[in-house]
């Protein structure tokens, strides 16, 4: 598609700006006046409708097309959680007017919906408590590392690693690092941690061990003994908790042994996820750890009203500006609202029975490595002879989003799947039909595969010279 610039045509205009009361020189000092009226595109109405559109039409999006994504929960996001967060009360607030207004008399609503969510978060996870602040999942893993470094510094604790398996979150040691920790890598054994690997690195100088959710989509049998083994050495367990889907409703992290787990609201809680943003990480904390998190805290007084308290000596300060992305919480709060603990257990259930069904009906298509139950996501190996990034190629030439690939990178040629709770039975058959006739043109004609994408607005790119040459300008291109 050609851009608006290249569109424009010299005297065409879509609006007809109102004549201003003063000349710009009466409201600006001279030094901050243009020089020359701004290379705008020239264009009516019909043209700039239509430049959007037809962009609108080039893109994907769960509400027109599905998303097996592994790891990242591209479900379908309720509407009407949007209404919530374009009420006039939340969104006309400026995120001053607390500290303008005195006592936040004025923002009383949105403070009740951060306490509640907290509150509500806490329920769900068996935590002490929760901050808001972090804007994305990987600013709540690692708002949770400097929760635990603050933690060990407090009882002076010389803390110098975080153990991390094989098969957990690819964000993991890189927020262990930032936090100034060494990373210790253990293996898994059948796709889990194994205690006696946990054993033989276990020492006085372990901070924590980072687990869970298991990239490969299988439950950790084994956890009594691990928390059993580092709480021998006052070492905390982290929760990568960026999805929730498989145990929300079903089990507590808090209740089994977790110190820290960070939740990815716009996974698990409905609001919308992708394009960068926006995003919400919360932290929850067990009692240990509740005098470290972020400033300020929203606090309910004896008379029901809700006050910033930022008398927090041990607090490890502030992780974002003002109280995370709110608006993001608002959706996921009204989700929760509106779903119950009864329908945030159903999600749970019809997540992993998605999974699980889709598991088995491509057991004689894909290659699957751990032949078990699995939780709402598993991986599978593209057949012998066929790349994980020919069968996603195909996929999309066919109206599906891939799947993330290459990851865990534990698994051969890895494709790793999350239906989630929000696709129907035809859907899912529907994606292993298409998927068994890539296999077998494949099979038959292996260029078919090479060539794909043929039918979608770019084909393939030299994704390394993409990422190195950028073309950011019409100039550039030329």
């Amino acid at each position: 598609m050609k851009t608006l610039f290249e569109q424009s045509c010299p005297g065409r205009v879509g609006v007809i700006p109102r004549k201003p009361a003063k000349r710009a020189s009466d409201m600006l000092p001279a030094s901050l006046l243009r020089k020359e009226a701004p290379r705008l595109p020239e264009l009516s109405e019909l043209d700039v409708v239509r430049h959007f559109t037809g962009l609108s039409r080039l893109n994907y999006s769960v509400d027109g097309n599905f998303y097996p994504l592994g790891s990242c929960t591209m479900k379908y996001n309720a509407k009407f959680t949007e209404y919530a967060a374009a009420l006039s009360g939340f969104s006309s607030l400026h995120p001053l007017m607390a500290q303008l207004c005195g006592a936040g008399r004025y923002t009383q609503g949105a403070f009740q919906v951060i306490w509640e969510l907290e509150q509500q978060l806490c329920e769900i996870t068996g935590m002490k408590a929760f901050t808001l602040q972090p804007m994305a999942g990987a600013n709540g893993e690692f708002t949770g590392v400097m929760l635990i470094a603050a933690y060990h510094r407090d009882k002076g604790n010389k803390k110098t690693k975080i153990i991390i398996p094989d098969s957990a979150h690819g964000t993991n040691p890189a927020s262990a690092t930032l936090a100034g920790y060494d990373v210790v890598n253990i293996p898994s054994r059948d796709g889990i941690i194994d205690p006696e690997e946990l054993e033989a690195v276990l020492d006085d100088e372990v901070a924590a061990l980072m687990m869970c959710p298991n990239t490969l989509g299988l439950f950790e049998n084994n956890l009594p003994r691990i928390v059993e083994k580092l709480r021998r050495v006052d070492a905390l367990l982290y929760y990568d908790g960026a999805n929730m889907n498989a145990i929300m409703g079903k089990m507590r992290v808090g209740d089994v042994g977790f110190d820290v787990v960070h939740l990815n609201l716009h996974k698990t809680f409905g609001t919308p996820h992708g394009g960068g943003g926006p995003g919400s990480g919360p932290v929850g904390v067990s009692e240990r750890l509740v005098p470290f998190l972020p400033v300020s805290r929203v606090e309910k007084q004896q008379d029901g009203s809700f006050v910033l308290c930022y008398d927090k000596p041990k607090s490890i300060g502030y992780i974002a500006p003002f109280y995370g992305n709110f608006g993001v919480c608002l959706k996921a709060y009204a989700y929760i609202l509106r779903l119950g603990g009864e329908g945030l257990r159903r999600a749970s259930e019809y997540a992993v029975l998605n999974a699980n069904y889709l598991h088995k009906k491509l057991a004689h298509t894909l290659d699957i490595p751990y032949e078990r139950l699995c939780m709402h996501e598993f991986v599978a190996s593209a057949p012998k002879g066929m790349r994980a990034l020919d069968i996603a190629k195909a996929m999309l030439d066919r109206g599906v989003h891939a799947p993330t690939i290459y990851f865990p990178l534990i698994v051969s040629e890895c494709l790793m799947f999350e239906p989630t709770e929000t696709e129907n039975r035809e859907t899912l058959e529907g994606l292993v039909a298409m998927l068994e006739d890539i296999v077998k043109n494949g099979r038959e004609n292996p260029q078919t595969l090479l060539d794909a994408p043929i039918h979608t607005p770019v084909r393939r790119l030299d994704e390394t010279a993409a990422a190195r040459q950028m073309i950011l300008t019409e100039d550039m291109a030329k």
